[in-house]
This record gives structure tokens, sequence and C-alpha cells, in this order.
């Protein structure tokens, strides 16, 4: 387990487990929309594919993403691991509403310096729009790729609620220290 996707919905938690998985395994994360998005009115990274190339070329990484259409082969036939948060849209939901108005409200800036306005709920490829039109889509996507013979051997490891991540989380920290 050293080339890991974190894939899922929006709002799933991907980044928050790649970061914590991350850390447990000392290989560096990559947060995907932060390498795609880098300047302001949701400038797209030129040199993206570029990019991702050099990462994936390195013996260790997590990336947080099923990966944009430019990148999601290589991603996927490079990964050795995909830690799939398939969680339901009464999980997802709370979750990504609550992160794109705290978004909105407190003016975060996200990738690129960009931020979630008033004006962006209404569009739809906002966050919560999109988790909600795109979860099924996205599910059987996931479940397509892993289930593609290109993509074998990759382990593909599945929950189906949060409580579940967490554990194996927690599992892997307590083995790793004894």
């Amino acid at each position: 387990m050293k080339r890991i996707l974190v894939v899922g919905i929006s709002g799933a938690g991907k980044s928050t487990l790649a970061r914590s998985l991350a850390g447990q395994l000392a290989v560096p994360y990559h947060e995907m929309d932060s390498l795609y998005f880098t300047g302001p009115g949701w400038a797209v990274n030129d040199e993206f594919v570029a990019q991702v190339g050099r990462i994936t070329d390195a013996p260790g990484w997590i990336f947080d993403s099923l990966g944009y259409p430019e990148v999601r082969d290589l991603l996927w036939e490079r990964a050795d691991t995909v830690v799939w948060l398939d969680y339901s849209r009464r999980v997802i939901m709370p979750r990504i509403l609550r992160r794109s108005l705290r978004r909105t409200l407190s003016r975060e800036r996200v990738f690129g310096g960009n931020r979630e306005t008033v004006t962006d709920w209404l569009r739809r490829d906002h966050p919560a729009w999109w988790a909600w039109t795109q979860h099924a889509a996205r599910r059987a996507e996931i479940d397509r790729r892993a289930q593609d013979p290109r993509f074998a051997p990759l382990e593909v490891i599945r929950f189906h609620c949060p409580a579940e991540a967490e554990r194996w989380l927690r599992n892997r920290t307590s083995t790793a220290a004894s």
C-alpha cells in the first residue's frame, strides 16, 4: 500500500482520510483540486497532466480523488490500492452542505485562492448540487473501474459508513504501533 487513491463523492471525507493515511504511511498526500485549480476564477493548471504524471512516477503517494478525466486512467493504472468511501446520500449531503455553508459564510479561500459564493449555490457544478445529482453515476463509475481487468491487481477497500473507515484507520494505527 504505497500508491493510493481515496475515492468517493464530494463530501465523503476523502481529504481527511487521505491526510491521516499519508501520515501513517509516511507517503506524500496530494489534494487533487489544489493541483487542478491554480488561480482566480477557478483557472485550471496548464501543467496538470504533466504534474500528476511526475507525482505518480514516485514510489509512494496518496490522492484524494477518482481523478479528473485527463488523468483518471493514469492514476488507476499506477495505483496499488483504492480506498472507496461509498457512503449514502444520507451521510454525504449533511456533510457537503455544512462544508459549503461554512466556506460561503466565512469566505474561506479554497483551491487557487477561490471562494464559494452565494451565487455559486445556484450553479449545477456547485459541490452540493453535484454531490446530489452525480451520486449514483460516481458510485457506478468507481464500481466499474474497481472490477476492470485493466486495473488489476488493484486492492479495493470499500467502506459503506464512516464508522467502518474510522475503525479501519484506527486499527492500522494500533497495528503499526505494535
